[in-house]
């Protein structure tokens, strides 16, 4: 569809569809935090923001000004390509904007964030249906978008190498991050999971991408060599990992893997700044918010040298192979026996953290956004 005529009342449109989830992972939470960065920069420029919802937004999500508008579109199933594009064809904005899904059928001049394409390098990790679905999808949105952007130079990457995407048209815009709050007492967290002395973390849904069999196997060693820890897993079920199903099974683990589902932030937090190390083995990321989460947490970050985990965690990490946990356990070991190391590590993840904020990602998304809505028609 071809972009309406730029007036002075420009309308930026945004599916805010995925920031009222009751349980937002990655995704979900930077829908919320962008469009909640994005508002000044409108309200500056004069630019009117529409909202776009499947379901009603909670009180307070985002705080109200007479520049913003929103939009609840209640339909059931299909509803970016059904009930938003028979919208976009009915009332299109100058623009609408894509944080965290799919541009739809029906569209005006758009943009789109592109957060990861992992499925492109581990295809096997996916349901072949969700596999399919995800191609086609991410093809259809990189191809129709006006401007793409992309968590990190992996992913920009991967959008030219498997989409051919023009270099162009993909601009990088690092998202920022939220310090997950900690309780002062964390004891009646650790005790409600049955927490009772050092661990080790790691956060994410439980997938075969994530690879968290090689942390059962790494502190395996650590076990045999006497350590007395556990395993704290913090993340919702996802798709089943065969690896990761056969090694819980073992009666070593019994009482030794806490897998604590979905938890909010301040348990989440709690669970992070009290571990001995985070473990982030990971087989790709389109960017990795654990990561800063652990860095703000003052945990050290061991992780994988995979898709965007050496820009994310800068630094501030230990690089590990993921397909061999042999140097994950003498890391482990490295932490315990030498506090200077450790002292390292959480040092320069906090420096790390400076390099990441909503502002600075909402103002390079901003440019792009800007230029959509001033460029002349055709």
């Amino acid at each position: 569809m071809a972009a309406k005529a730029v007036s002075s009342a420009r309308v930026l449109g945004i599916d805010a569809s995925r920031a009222t989830l009751a349980h937002p992972t990655g995704v979900e939470r930077y829908a919320r935090a962008v469009i909640q960065a994005l508002l000044p920069l409108a309200e500056a420029h004069g630019v009117r923001l529409r909202l776009y919802f499947r379901d009603p937004p909670p009180p307070g999500l985002f705080p109200p000004s007479p520049a913003v508008e929103h939009r609840v579109l209640r339909f059931p199933r299909l509803w970016t390509h059904l009930r938003l594009s028979w919208e976009m064809g009915r009332r299109p904005p100058d623009v609408l904007f894509v944080p965290a899904h799919v541009i739809p059928l029906w569209h005006p001049t758009s943009a789109v964030t592109i957060h990861d394409l992992g499925y492109r390098h581990f295809p096997h990790a996916h349901p072949p249906l969700q596999r399919l679905y995800l191609d086609l999808s991410t093809a259809w949105s990189a191809r129709a978008a006006r401007r793409v952007f992309a968590d990190s130079e992996a992913t920009r990457r991967d959008l030219i190498r498997f989409y051919r995407v023009p270099p162009g048209k993909v601009v990088v815009a690092y998202p920022g991050f939220d310090p997950p709050p900690f309780p002062p007492d964390p004891q009646p967290i650790l005790r409600r999971f049955g927490i009772r002395g050092p661990y080790v973390i790691s956060v994410g849904t439980i997938h075969p991408r994530k690879n968290f069999g090689l942390i059962l196997q790494a502190v395996a060693r650590r076990l045999a060599e006497g350590w007395e820890g556990q395993v704290v897993l913090v993340g919702k079920p996802g798709w089943p990992d065969p690896t990761f199903e056969r090694l819980r099974r073992d009666p070593l683990w019994s009482g030794r893997l806490i897998l604590t589902g979905y938890v909010d932030d301040g348990t989440r937090g709690a669970l992070l700044r009290h571990a001995e190390a985070f473990l982030f083995p990971s087989l790709y990321e389109g960017f990795g918010f654990p990561i800063l989460e652990a860095q703000a947490c003052d945990v050290p970050v061991l992780c994988a040298p995979s898709g965007s985990l050496p820009e994310v965690a800068g630094e501030g990490a230990l690089f590990l192979p993921p397909n061999d946990p042999e140097p994950w356990a003498e890391a482990l070991a490295r932490l315990e026996r030498e506090p200077g190391l450790r002292a390292t590590l959480i040092a320069r993840g906090r420096a790390n953290l400076r390099r990441f904020s909503w502002t600075a990602c909402a103002q390079t998304l901003w440019e792009g956004l800007w230029e959509l809505l001033t460029r002349p028609l055709g």
